[in-house]
């Protein structure tokens, strides 16, 4: 450790609690850095393109289920299974099923979807997992 190095770690040692926040203060606005720990532990510098790579391999959790379309002599059996994924009443999922494509229920999660979609192609209709 350097002579100056050592004269500044005496110098802190004698600073009064109130001086050495102070302290803290005027460090951070001269260099522009934040004296806060980081949350969760140290953060270790990534290389570049690291920060893309780890957004996609974020796993999605939500998903949509839009009917994608419906056979005229398939409409009476998929309208029931909408009615019985979404809660609707006949007019509304009635509706629903002539505007194919169409967004059934967002946010589910994937294996309720699944579950829906193969519902729907069961009673005839085409169905996707967004």
């Amino acid at each position: 450790m350097s002579e100056k190095i050592a004269q500044i770690i005496e110098l802190l040692k004698a600073l009064s609690l109130l001086e050495a926040s102070e302290l803290v203060k005027a460090i951070e606005e001269t260099f522009g850095v934040s004296a806060a720990a980081p949350v969760g532990g140290m953060m270790m510098a990534a290389p570049a393109g690291a920060a893309a790579a780890v957004e996609e391999v974020e796993e999605k959790t939500a998903f949509d289920l839009v009917l994608d379309e419906v056979p005229a002599d398939k409409k009476i059996a998929v309208l029931k299974i909408v009615r019985e994924i979404t809660g609707l009443g006949l007019k509304d999922a009635k509706e629903m099923v002539e505007s194919a494509p169409k967004t059934v229920k967002e946010g589910m999660p994937k294996a309720d979807a699944e579950a829906a979609q193969k519902q729907i192609a069961e009673a005839g209709g085409k169905a996707s997992v967004k």
